[in-house]
């Protein structure tokens, strides 16, 4: 039986040509087995043939010992029993060699030639061997005439029929084994092969929703604690010039803080598996990808619960007015009502570019400006140079550089487009288009 792969490598352990040493012991045994027959038959051979009885036994021991070779070249040990045919040897010869032809992956072909010159030499050599047997036993006629065909056809089809049928059966059921072998390993190496996909989409999912929690983390809370830390960084300016605006910067700090830790109980919440209750059993671990959208979208607070969206952008834009902004907004168009995640970006991006002027251009004054078009919506938040070093208190507020990247994200996520850079008046702009409708999949 042959194998593929590195099975079929790892069966290559026999001596020349067998695969396994079992294998070469089996031939050897039969064609031990076969020359000692051989030999045998060649005794009344070389009786019959006049010849000398070593010769005999030679030749029989010499052609019996082909089968040795039944693997390697089978057409050539069918051809040696059909030759020793006419000297009435070669019974096992025959039988394995035809077995060996038929199960081997030659030509069909081949072995029904094969298969049928031994068989007319069987036939032949029992018609004679019968008619001479019936002769010289003194049968009548008629008998002869009736049992001489029969035995010769039954002895020819008897010889060769089984051992061909057997080895067509043999090799057939070993090419369907290889077959489904060669099936299994391509199946075993395409499941791998998903199974290493499988394994890069969800890291890949894994490092998106990371980038999407943090995001989301990031445009939450970096707004209100900016305008926490302006509104501290005044407190401490005017705490003892003038206390009554103290307090009111105080009591700004403090709402501000607590929108700001309600924002980030809510999003933190959703990353729990479990809900928090003493005796509560263990819950099922949730894929990565459920716990992100699910923090992304707790995170974001969705418009349908008091979610960010852009009836808030007056509030907003109040909220930086209060910490010393000088902040014009301007609106375009008729307002209508958008999807969720345009009223939520287009928000977010108004917050994160009025924050990044907190951090960046303190005291500058700052145009807000939304447009209400047809298929979209577009944004610019636009401001002037930073006055001089000096006129604002100094908050340092740190800056991580993701403010900008967000942004991006966000909008080209929904098919927008975004696009930001400095001025030529020394200013900075942060411009954004959103469809009015989000794109299927999007």
């Amino acid at each position: 039986m042959t194998t593929t792969g590195d099975d079929h490598t790892a069966a290559l352990t026999g001596p020349w040509w067998w695969e396994r040493r079992r294998g070469a012991a089996l031939d050897a045994g039969l064609a031990a087995v076969s020359a000692a027959e051989c030999g045998a038959e060649g005794v009344v051979f070389a009786r019959d043939a006049g010849l000398p009885t070593a010769v005999g036994v030679g030749f029989g021991v010499l052609a019996g010992s082909a089968l040795l070779l039944r693997r390697r070249w089978p057409v050539a040990v069918v051809l040696m029993s059909i030759a020793i045919t006419p000297a009435e040897m070669g019974f096992l010869l025959t039988i394995v060699g035809l077995y060996t032809l038929a199960a081997s992956e030659l030509p069909r072909r081949i072995t029904g030639v094969l298969a049928a010159m031994s068989m007319t030499g069987t036939l032949i050599v029992a018609l004679v061997r019968a008619s001479q047997d019936l002769a010289e036993g003194g049968a009548p006629p008629p008998i002869g005439s009736e049992f001489v065909p029969f035995f010769a056809v039954a002895a020819a089809i008897g010889v060769t029929a089984p051992p061909v049928l057997l080895g067509l059966y043999v090799g057939a059921r070993r090419r369907l084994m290889e077959s489904l072998r060669e099936r299994a390993d391509d199946l075993e190496r395409e499941l791998q092969l998903l199974a290493e996909r499988a394994e890069e989409r969800a890291e890949w999912a894994r490092n998106e929703e990371r980038t999407r929690i943090a995001r989301e983390m990031h445009d939450v809370v970096a707004h209100r604690v900016s305008l926490m830390v302006v509104h501290a960084a005044a407190l401490q300016a005017v705490a003892r010039k003038d206390p009554e605006k103290a307090v009111k910067n105080a009591a700004l700090v403090g709402d501000m803080g607590r929108q700001a830790l309600t924002e980030l109980r809510e999003m933190l919440g959703v990353l729990r598996t479990g809900d928090g209750g003493r005796g509560a059993k263990p819950v099922e671990p949730v894929p990565l990808a459920a716990v992100g959208h699910a923090a992304a979208v707790a995170a974001s607070r969705a418009v349908d619960e008091d979610g960010p969206c852009l009836a808030e952008l007056e509030e907003l834009v109040g909220q930086s007015r209060a910490a010393g902004m000088a902040v014009e907004l301007s609106v375009e168009g008729e307002p209508r009502g958008y999807a969720a995640d345009v009223e939520q970006t287009a928000y977010r991006v108004v917050q994160e570019a009025l924050t990044n002027v907190h951090k960046h251009a303190a005291g500058a004054k700052t145009y807000v400006r939304l447009a209400h078009r047809a298929a979209e919506i577009a944004m610019q938040v636009e401001n002037e140079p930073p006055p001089e070093a000096g006129s604002t208190a100094d908050a340092r507020l740190p800056s991580g550089g993701n403010g900008l990247v967000g942004m991006k994200e966000r909008v080209t996520g929904l098919g927008g487009v975004f696009v930001s850079g400095p001025t030529d008046g020394g200013g900075f702009r942060v411009s954004a288009v959103l469809p009015a409708a989000v794109p299927s999949g999007g």
